[in-house]
């Protein structure tokens, strides 16, 4: 059954990246609590145009939980009060009638405000650039098969690849470190054949992209695997210092 709530919105604004910016508070009314939070923000912005007033920025792209574009803070916790979700996904019901909810963008030094809630994530573009892909010749498109890998690789290497670089981890890192992000990148090609072949490069470049971008240091804290919306395990982040470390020794 279809139920309405009202809201006390306190909805992050800042100019740009060089404007203090501040909090400002809205009231939302007879909200369904079958919309997701980003329709409940399209909803905000309508009133606000309505109003003459200029609309709340934020990220968004597919609605569908695959892009990780929809990065917003939620009463402290990236992409909201539910597990395993990204902020498209997370429904009104989850909040209270009469609730106040706080609405904030990722706050690290890796990602700098745009405008209000958008942030320039292009640090993790950068990353990815400094070696999260293989350059070496495969050939054609393999048969299936054709490639014996054990399936406990293939399952590891695909669970990895499920990060959708939204930047949760970060966010939620008191450190603000992309470790789970750079580890993630990292062993769904060290897990298979065809990214072998430039692991110590790749590992290398990677983490020195990623301090060279500002991003903390990992303290092993564990909360970027539990806000992770694609459920990335922190065993990754021991693989990255695995391969690093061989590296290193290699060298």
């Amino acid at each position: 059954m279809e139920n309405n709530i009202s809201l006390t919105l306190k909805v992050w604004r800042q100019n740009g990246p060089k404007d203090k910016g501040r909090f400002e508070t809205y009231k939302l009314d007879k909200v369904s609590t079958d919309s997701s939070f980003l329709e409940m923000m399209d909803i905000l912005n309508e009133q606000l145009v309505n109003e003459g007033k200029e609309p709340v920025a934020f990220d968004h792209d597919c609605r569908e939980g695959i892009c990780g574009m929809c990065s917003l803070y939620i009463n402290g916790r990236p992409h909201g009060p539910d597990d395993d979700v990204t902020t498209c996904q997370l429904h009104m019901r989850k909040f209270k009638d009469g609730e106040t909810i706080t609405i904030e963008p990722w706050r690290s030094a890796g990602f700098p405000v745009i405008k209000d809630l958008i942030v320039n994530r292009n640090a993790f573009d950068t990353i990815i650039a400094a070696g999260g892909y293989t350059s070496v010749s495969t050939g054609g498109v393999p048969d299936a098969n054709a490639i014996p890998i054990p399936k406990v690789d293939a399952d590891e290497a695909m669970d990895a690849a499920s990060c959708i670089g939204c930047g949760a981890c970060v966010a939620t890192c008191k450190n603000g470190s992309a470790m789970l992000f750079v580890s993630a990148k990292v062993s769904h090609l060290a897990l298979l054949p065809q990214g072998k072949v430039e692991a110590a490069r790749r590992a290398k470049n990677m983490v020195a992209k990623m301090d060279e971008l500002g991003f903390g240091n990992c303290t092993n804290t564990g909360a970027c695997e539990v806000e992770c919306p694609k459920g990335v395990s922190i065993s990754n982040i021991a693989r990255l210092n695995r391969e690093f470390l061989k590296a290193k020794l290699a060298d």
